[in-house]
């Protein structure tokens, strides 16, 4: 094991920094995985691994490699060892060309801790701690989110009770993003407050579930 807490990041557009209304890319300072990096100090590594379009377990038809079930268990591999695993995922699973409900997006995230649970991805085989987070609520959606997400307003407001049961029997520690943040001006991502919101409110929970290093 190496001598400081490697946390992975598992994400969409909302870990890879994705800028409300510009969709440019925020710099690492103000995504939510740097500033908890910098909120954990030096002892911890956390890594980033955000990429916009990210489903939980589903096929995206229009771009290749969004299957968060079919990516997962390599990128645990290729991190590996881990003492944490942080999913923030569903946002995209409710598009409205997926037709995936609140309910079948919490199956998708099942899938993902019985894989993350029984990967032995960690040199000793031991597999990561996982905190699921679920992602924030849709506000007012820009003419560009709307597109994407018709109809998908009040399945996003269902998306936390839901993952909350959908982590029980996993035991798994679980924080709901709505709790201390909100969207920005499209009404999907986080803006550069959000972002900070989210990290701060999460370092106390990192360190009380894996602890500070020796």
């Amino acid at each position: 094991m190496t001598s400081d807490h490697a946390i992975l990041c598992f994400g969409d557009s909302n870990t890879w920094g994705y800028k409300p209304l510009t969709g440019e890319r925020m710099r690492r300072k103000e995504r939510w995985p740097g500033i908890l990096q910098h909120a954990l100090g030096a002892d911890f590594n956390v890594i980033e691994e955000g990429l916009n379009g990210r489903t939980t377990a589903f096929d995206e038809p229009f771009r290749d490699g969004r299957n968060a079930r079919k990516t997962l268990l390599a990128v645990l591999d290729s991190h590996a060892p881990l003492d944490l695993l942080i999913i923030m995922l569903g946002t995209n699973d409710l598009k409205h060309h997926l037709n995936v409900s609140a309910h079948e997006s919490a199956r998708g995230l099942s899938s993902l801790l019985q894989i993350a649970s029984h990967s032995g991805s960690n040199f000793n085989q031991n597999s990561p701690t996982i905190l699921v987070v679920a992602p924030p609520k849709f506000g007012n959606l820009s003419e560009l989110m709307a597109h994407h997400f018709e109809g998908s307003v009040a399945r996003s407001a269902e998306l936390a009770l839901i993952y909350k049961d959908a982590c029980a029997p996993w035991s798994c520690s679980f924080v709901d993003s709505n709790s201390v943040a909100s969207v920005g001006e499209d009404g999907i991502h986080l803006n550069q407050q959000g972002h900070r919101q989210l990290a701060l409110a999460l370092e106390p929970v990192v360190r009380s579930v894996i602890g500070d290093p020796a």
